[in-house]
């Protein structure tokens, strides 16, 4: 194995634009085209460096509490503080003492982890 190449998450049919706005306009990620086999099956395609997420719709959706992408950022209070201030309060966890680290849900609900880094 080499890497991972991206992490997909489940969404509702019709879900795409509050994602957008999640993963977008929040969170900075920039939106991929889909190729052209999979655009007729809704979701999105979203990269931020080397992180690539995939929004993928599921027709009985229901969202990921426990199971979670964790993504390391330069500045996890700065995120912190944006994901607060647009209603999405972070959950801080120190179970680890030697990682910073908060979870927060996604507008549909999927956990997200959020890391500092190194």
């Amino acid at each position: 194995m080499l890497r991972i190449d991206h992490v997909q998450l489940a969404i509702p049919a019709g879900a795409e634009e509050v994602c957008r706005r999640f993963y977008v306009d929040l969170l900075r990620m920039e939106e991929v085209a889909k190729p052209a086999a999979l655009a007729a099956r809704g979701g999105l395609c979203l990269r931020s460096g080397a992180v690539q997420i995939h929004l993928g719709v599921e027709v009985d959706f229901r969202p990921a509490r426990k199971a979670h992408p964790a993504i390391a950022v330069a500045d996890l209070d700065g995120l912190a503080r944006t994901l607060a201030r647009a209603g999405h309060e972070p959950t801080w966890d120190d179970a680890i003492p030697e990682i910073r680290r908060f979870y927060v849900a996604d507008p549909l609900g999927n956990r997200l982890e959020f890391m500092g880094s190194p």
